[in-house]
């Protein structure tokens, strides 16, 4: 393994910006100093750009096994560390759902075939799994996943005994998709009944309204509350569901923890006009109130993490009538240059983006020796230019899918080098070949 030294870059950690070389030795940071002579490393001048952790999405569906016309390890985690996030860890409702032991070190094997990235694949729960779930390794599984709402297969966790199972008897980081399918159920036969298959996009979010998500986030707080489990809300979308975290104390000491994704801080139902079926997700993007009220949260430290919830469907797929377009949309290529852009407008710092998806995550899954910039630790980086602007076009698209919501925008950030264990896997528009992943361990 290569050494490679960055020289005269601005690293963004832990709270701070300071102007600094880092040298990589064996996949890891060996040192970071202010002028390291080099030998016989090779050297990357990195004046005038940032260097910060890479990202760590705890939220994608890269649809492997069994979806993979829409995506797959190989293609996502491309198009992954072309966006500077260096791991992921992948939702269970692939085809089969990851239910057992067995089908789900069956994903880990795919990811290490396939990934350029580092990995990790929740367990999935359902209502009959149970002594499986028990089964999971702490230190080698990120966590369990249940599907308090809609899912695909046999994942929907409708039960209150189960779930009162599941959060009593699992010591695990249990991550929750919350949606009130009853709710969701009695205004879909609402809408259907007074728009028939006419039923425009815009009425989305109040199908799947603030009320579903509330009743649902409420009771897996309570939950978690009650039986002191440790448990993250994925994807809030909505103003009400803020009011359940708590900023008081530090995240070390919190057990239950906030998430909120990009498509909700970036887009609101007055984007539904224009862009249809393409910004359809559950949950359903809001109104500019509820994105106010997660960018508050994101501030005041309510919001502990943000993710992608990258989940792409077909251009075809997405090509439908309201009832036949899939939900979930393509973005571990664009969520890092979108922050940028949030900086660049004055609504979030660098030292910021940097704590919420970067060392926050490895805070909240307990992630082993990532997540940070420190002497010792997997050299998992990237390096950005903040005044480099980009317009993102279906030729620079590296989704399998070939199509974002974001297409026709122009960034005004690129992301020029990820590193991934200390290999260069992307430089300047280019996928760097012939080095792997690893699978993520826990400090459990």
């Amino acid at each position: 393994m290569s050494k490679i030294l960055i020289k005269n870059a601005k690293i963004v950690n832990e709270g701070q910006i300071i102007e600094s070389d880092l040298l990589i030795s064996n996949g890891r940071i060996e040192k970071i100093a202010k002028d390291i002579t080099p030998s016989n490393e090779e050297v990357i001048d990195a004046k005038g750009k940032y260097l910060l952790p890479g990202a760590i999405d705890d939220q994608v569906h890269f649809r492997d096994p069994g979806v993979t016309y829409k995506a797959d390890i190989a293609t996502e985690s491309r198009a992954a560390v072309a966006g500077g996030i260096t791991s992921f860890m992948e939702m269970p409702n692939t085809v089969p759902n990851a239910l057992t032991q067995e089908l789900l070190e069956n994903k880990y094997q795919l990811g290490a075939e396939k990934a350029i990235a580092n990995y990790s694949f929740y367990m999935g729960a359902s209502n009959e799994n149970i002594e499986e779930v028990l089964k999971t390794d702490k230190e080698k599984v990120c966590g369990v996943k249940v599907f308090m709402g809609s899912s695909t297969g046999n994942m929907l966790v409708d039960s209150e005994s189960t779930l009162t199972n599941i959060f009593s008897k699992v010591d695990h980081l249990i991550a929750t998709h919350c949606e009130d399918e009853a709710t969701i159920r009695k205004n879909t036969a609402s809408f259907r009944e007074k728009y028939g298959d006419d039923m425009p996009i815009k009425y989305h979010p109040q199908i799947r309204n603030n009320e579903a998500c509330f009743l649902s986030s409420s009771l897996a707080v309570r939950l978690a509350k009650k039986y002191g489990t440790r448990l993250n809300v994925l994807h809030l979308s909505s103003a009400e569901e803020m009011e359940l975290f708590d900023n008081t104390i530090p995240l070390e000491q919190k057990k239950i923890t906030a998430e909120v994704c990009i498509h909700h801080m970036w887009f609101t139902d007055k984007d539904y006009d224009e862009k249809g079926t393409l910004i359809k997700w559950n949950p359903a993007v809001k109104s500019q109130k509820d994105q106010d009220a997660i960018w508050k949260a994101i501030k005041d430290g309510r919001v502990d993490i943000i993710a992608t919830d990258h989940a792409p469907h077909t251009a075809e797929e997405k090509d439908n009538n309201y009832w036949d377009a899939p939900s979930g949309g393509p973005l571990v290529q664009h969520a890092m240059p979108a922050l940028f852009d949030f900086y660049h407008q004055g609504k979030i710092t660098l030292e910021e983006i940097v704590q919420k998806i970067c060392h926050n995550v490895a805070i909240a899954f307990k992630v082993r020796e990532r997540g940070y910039i420190r002497e010792g630790y997997w050299a998992d980086l990237m390096l950005v230019d903040l005044d480099s602007p980009w317009e993102v076009t279906k030729s620079n698209i590296l989704y399998k899918c070939k199509w974002s919501p974001f297409e026709g925008h122009k960034f005004k950030s690129s992301i020029t080098h990820t590193f991934v264990n200390g290999n260069l896997v992307y430089e300047n528009g280019k996928i760097i070949e012939g080095t792997n992943g690893q699978r993520l361990l826990f400090n459990n």
